[in-house]
């Protein structure tokens, strides 16, 4: 579809023009960093807004040009059951077991605590696991007098690929699941295979390349030894309640498909569950670390996105990607991985995928226009395009310090530390681990759904 029949279609040419404005300023003030990203994104939506490209019923209440209400209510009821149990110590445990189970030795640990964080982001998700992480991390590296920094940039780069495996470990795939009618088991059976591999060779890398250079003496290994991991646990109590509900969820996330329940209908009954098993009287505290400034960052930014969609220029991006590879579905499928590889780490996969989800539902449309609803999304031979969509956004995010939130905070925790991680340092790591990641993401696609 050519620019101008696009555009005659809007309701004004300038409204176009005054969409893409407001949404490439945003963007690039995003990625400047010189404002805080959830100012931008609110201050976008409001000028959308305030210019009619949408208006308020589109923009709260139109599933086509407005806020995904699904992803929103699931980052908050998972957000709300991780603050419940934080105060529990149930994850200074598990890192310090973890330390000790590595015998106090750097490299050991530093797989462990990959793998650990791997896991968990997949479980709960990779923004909330490396916040409750990295700062016993530090405290381990600073009792085994190494360097902490190649083990918060490992973990940010596990925490990413873990997180690739399930619907709920990155918000990239919490944004496809929802725009595509996923369910849970969708991601553990076409992701979570490709992850077990690239981390196993993630974990081939690291261990050569850290063999030689994390050392320490056996006197401070026995420090490690030396701590006792149940001293860390709080309340018991709270934790057995904690995880039990934690249990329900995710088996609720499992069987959401088969039940009809959404991911975030689940989320917000396991938080309700839990917020009533505190026996909180005020839960003032619990809501008040509920992470506001990323949730009205995903609202500010779905309306921004909605307009884009409305004035058709979205349509133009599907027609050009669909030009560009004439067709061919396999080679859409890689121009989606590495092109998504390849922008998530200049830009955050958030914003990246929320762009991109309309253009890939508009593809299926130009392909199949006789199709509708899931049997349009989930096409046979569009699956393999959500998937790329989703391995490009999640790993690319590794290529660099603003290319996923885990890495943001995890850069900002070091600094606050006095750990100092330079965006050039991160990128000795990032880069890499991109390539890498996204290589076997391409041979994997391509076995799975081309060849076999």
């Amino acid at each position: 579809m050519e620019a101008a029949t696009i555009v005659q279609h809007t309701q004004a040419g300038w409204v176009f023009w005054a969409a893409l404005a407001v949404f490439f300023t945003a963007l690039a003030l995003i990625i400047s960093e010189k404002i805080h990203k959830t100012v931008v994104a609110l201050c976008g939506a409001a000028l959308m807004l305030i210019l009619k490209v949408v208006d308020q019923h589109e923009a709260f209440h139109l599933e086509e040009f407005g806020v995904d209400w699904n992803v929103i209510f699931l980052l908050i009821g998972m957000m709300v059951i991780i603050n419940l149990m934080r105060p529990t110590g149930v994850f200074e445990y598990v890192a310090v077991r973890s330390a000790k189970m590595g015998r106090g030795e750097p490299v050991r640990i530093l797989i462990i605590f990959s793998i650990i964080t791997a896991v968990l982001s997949a479980l709960l998700d990779n923004v909330t696991t490396v916040l409750l992480l990295a700062p016993v991390t530090m405290l381990i590296a600073d009792a085994l007098e190494v360097d902490a920094i190649p083990f918060l940039i490992i973990e940010a780069l596990s925490s990413n690929i873990g997180g690739t495996a399930t619907l709920i470990g990155d918000p990239p795939n919490i944004m496809i699941a929802s725009k595509a009618k996923f369910n849970f088991m969708d991601f553990i059976i076409h992701l979570t295979p490709a992850v077990i591999i690239m981390m196993v060779v993630f974990l081939i890398l690291i261990s050569t390349i850290f063999r030689k250079r994390l050392k320490t003496e056996e006197s401070l290994k026995q420090r490690i030894l030396a701590m006792d991991e149940k001293e860390a646990i709080k309340d018991p109590v709270m934790l057995t309640k904690s995880l039990v509900v934690l249990g329900v969820v995710l088996v609720g996330f499992v069987l959401h498909g088969y039940l009809n329940y959404e991911p975030a209908t689940v989320a917000l009954f396991g938080a309700a569950v839990l917020l009533v098993l505190s026996g909180s009287k005020n839960p003032h505290s619990v809501l008040a670390d509920v992470e506001w400034s990323v949730i009205f960052f995903f609202i500010g930014l779905f309306v921004m996105v909605g307009g884009l969609v409305k004035v058709g220029f979205i349509d133009i991006l599907s027609a050009k990607v669909l030009s560009l590879t004439q067709g061919n579905l396999f080679s859409t499928s890689m121009l989606m991985l590495w092109f998504s590889a390849v922008a998530s780490a200049v830009v955050d996969n958030i914003p990246y995928v929320a762009t991109m989800n309309p253009l890939v539902v508009d593809m299926a449309k130009e392909l199949w226009p006789a199709a509708s609803g899931v049997e349009l999304l989930q096409h046979p031979e569009m699956m393999p395009i959500w998937w790329s969509l989703a391995l490009g956004a999640c790993l690319g995010g590794n290529g660099s310090p603003i290319g996923a939130s885990a890495n943001v905070i995890v850069v900002g925790m070091a600094e606050k530390a006095g750990q100092k991680i330079t965006f050039v340092r991160f990128l000795k790591y990032g880069v890499p681990t991109t390539l890498l990641t996204v290589s076997v993401s391409a041979v994997y696609i391509w076995l799975r759904y081309y060849v076999f």
